[in-house]
């Protein structure tokens, strides 16, 4: 049972998971100095759907080629799931984590992911004809692979839901990880795709919002990470683990994105889908220090990435950047 609050607490001898808080959050006195550094930036990068304009990708919509339209719905089925099950996942692992500083940042990507979830709604309400919107929630229901797709990703979650243990809750921890650094990217660079062709500019400037965001909850869960390891005694067995979820996911994640987008979307075909996903799922192995399971491969995408992310700063060792609105950005920089 989660006390409220532990007098018995020991706030002194603070840990990622495990340890014995009194749950009183006393910033001024944090072992994780990242997290408050991490949870400054996140909450500079609020943000509203509705004031980047996306009115003229509803003419550009109509424009798009039976395969992009198809792919453009397919894909943001997938997004909305994906921002749903964290909304829902995330408040799971913050009863889990003992480091009030951490929880900081768990609440914020919370509220990240139901602004997400609004941007979904925002595109598809102003973009997508009345008669073809509900298709899209619903799509999970006739759309097998995508169906497969979603049980794919709840498994490692439902399983520390069902028996939270210490493994179980660093496995789902690791799932979470690869969910932010891997399954929302396939999706990304169909979106940046389009944009590099003058289609649904306003859409992928939102997208551009989303994976700022989605790139801070990626370096969160990498910290989270390597701070367990640290501090954890985990066996082997963990560790052999994190390669069977990320070999499944990356599997599910390819079988996924080849059914979607295929050799139908001109500049993405299945060999760039299966050498994108292999460099994210090596870049992630990296950087938690697990060796790679792939073979070495560069991204295929590098250009259509440029200007998405916060530039590789160590933003654990600078200061806070502020951002502007999509809007106000101005043009794509390619």
């Amino acid at each position: 049972m989660v006390l409220l609050f532990n007098p018995q607490g020991t706030d002194t001898s603070r840990k990622v998971i495990g340890g014995n808080p009194t749950n009183l959050i006393n910033l001024n006195d944090v072992k994780y100095k990242w997290a408050n550094q991490l949870y400054a930036v996140m909450r500079e990068d609020i943000w509203i759907p509705e004031k980047t304009s996306i009115a003229d990708d509803v003419t550009s919509y109509n424009e798009l080629t039976p395969g992009e339209r198809s792919a453009f719905k397919g894909m943001l089925s997938y997004l909305v799931y994906l921002d749903s099950i964290q909304t829902n996942m995330v408040p799971v692992f913050q009863n889990a984590i003992t480091a009030p500083e951490i929880k900081l940042c768990l609440a914020e990507q919370v509220s990240q992911e139901g602004m997400h979830n609004r941007s979904y709604q925002y595109i598809i309400e102003t973009v997508i004809p009345k008669d073809e919107r509900e298709g899209i929630y619903d799509n999970w229901r006739t759309m097998e692979p995508l169906k497969k797709r979603i049980k794919s990703i709840t498994g490692v979650y439902q399983e520390y839901i069902d028996n939270p243990t210490k493994e179980n809750l660093v496995n789902a921890l690791f799932a979470d990880y690869i969910l932010e650094g891997i399954y929302f990217m396939n999706g990304f660079v169909f979106f940046y795709n389009l944009a590099r062709r003058g289609k649904m500019l306003g859409c992928s400037d939102i997208f551009k919002l989303i994976n700022r965001d989605e790139f801070n909850h990626v370096r969160l869960y990498m910290k989270i990470l390597n701070a367990i390891f640290e501090e954890e005694e985990l066996s082997d067995d963990v560790r052999n683990t994190f390669n069977l979820v990320l070999d499944d996911a990356v599997t599910s994640e390819i079988e996924w994105s080849n059914y979607i987008l295929g050799n139908e979307i001109l500049g993405i075909n299945n060999n760039s889908t299966r050498q994108y996903t292999h460099y994210l799922a090596n870049t992630k192995m990296e950087d938690i220090g697990l060796t790679p399971i792939y073979p070495k491969t560069g991204n295929p995408y590098e250009h259509l990435q440029k200007g998405t992310q916060q530039e590789k700063q160590n933003f654990f060792e600078s200061g806070v950047t502020t951002y502007v609105q999509a809007s106000s950005i101005g043009k794509w920089d390619w």
